[in-house]
């Protein structure tokens, strides 16, 4: 009505105001009634944008990779934005004027495309396909230092590399390279499992044999050990026969000593007594036969005196005519010489 309108911006918009070709207000969410004829809008939108990319790069060895992307950035300086690039509203206040605005996404892309073109190109195939985030920090620390981006009053936020992707044919060639390498590297750790359980193996079967050997080593020395103590044990009993030995030796000695002198000493003794023998026979041999007799004799019994009697009778029978003895002088001979008197041989001469 009359030309006065209203219009109210959000926070995240800066609204400029230009009166007679100055500027009158600017500042983001602001709300205002204009006079349409004779008042300009600026709006410059200072939230981030997201600004998506896909590029068919080529490497350093001449492969084919697409590369997907996105770049995220900012208006920092609403005021140099608007005085490079048309973000004036229509006459509506809803609609820009011209197409800039759309375009500013467009520029930002083709300076990220061209920086990212660069640091793939550096790289060969293998190398890019592991370098997303390489490539990334790359794109956006040499974005943000572009003199245009600079001179727009842009802030870039962060590029993000989504994606790097080989030509189908060179991604199954190096799905079959890896799968192979992945395939050598399984029998590799099936080989290296293996060996280490045969040097396990080898080293618990040394263990064992070590064992062993220290077991034998062991039975050994305690063999040994009873041998050398059985072999002390019989030079100790063979020492103990050897004295035993020597001490039956020196007994039979002594006993062959002792019975050596015995035998001299009976030898002696019956020398002596067959020297007192012949000096008595010889003595006897020089005295009458009847002396000899009465000496021989003294001390007899008197049967024993009788027996000599009729011994002498029987030697001299031939010249005896007869002989006559009652027996009763026989018996009284008899009983009185076995009867012993009581007043010994002295009464009996009485």
């Amino acid at each position: 009505m009359f030309g006065i309108r209203f219009i109210k911006s959000q926070p995240t918009t800066h609204l400029m105001q230009f009166r007679g070709g100055k500027l009158a207000r600017q500042g983001a969410g602001l709300s205002f009634y204009y006079y349409a004829p004779t008042t300009t809008l600026v709006a410059v939108p200072v939230a981030s944008h997201d600004r998506p990319f896909m590029l068919d790069l080529v490497t350093s060895d001449f492969q084919s990779v697409t590369v997907q992307g996105q770049v995220t950035y900012r208006i920092s300086e609403p005021q140099r934005t608007a005085a490079l690039m048309d973000f004036s509203l229509r006459p509506d206040g809803k609609t820009y004027a011209s197409e800039d605005p759309a375009r500013l996404a467009d520029r930002v892309a083709q300076q990220a495309e061209v920086i990212v073109q660069q640091a793939v190109q550096a790289l060969d195939l293998k190398q890019a396909l592991r370098s997303s985030a390489l490539i990334a920090r790359t794109a956006q620390r040499e974005l943000g230092v572009q003199p245009e981006i600079q001179a727009l009053g842009l802030e870039i936020l962060g590029v993000s590399i989504l994606s790097v992707k080989p030509t189908p044919d060179i991604a199954r060639a190096l799905e079959a390279e890896a799968r192979e390498s992945n395939l050598r590297a399984a029998d590799d750790a099936v080989y290296t499992r293996r060996m280490s359980a045969v040097e396990k193996e080898r080293a618990i079967r040394q263990n064992e044999l070590d064992t062993e050997i220290a077991v034998e080593h062991k039975r050994r020395e305690i063999s040994e050990t009873k041998l050398e103590a059985k072999a002390a044990l019989m030079r100790k009993d063979n020492g103990l026969r050897a004295e035993q030995m020597t001490a039956d030796i020196e007994l039979e000695e002594s006993r062959k000593a002792f019975v050596s002198g015995q035998a001299a000493n009976s030898r002696t003794l019956a020398e002596a007594e067959a020297h007192r023998v012949a000096s008595v026979m010889s003595a006897l041999s020089q005295a009458d036969t009847r002396v000899v007799q009465a000496l021989a004799a003294v001390g007899m019994q008197p049967a024993q005196l009788i027996a000599q009697a009729f011994g002498g009778i029987a030697e001299n029978a031939e010249r005896i005519g007869q002989f006559n003895m009652a027996p009763e002088l026989l018996q009284a001979l008899l009983g009185h010489t076995t009867m012993e008197p009581q007043g010994g041989p002295r009464e009996r001469a009485r």
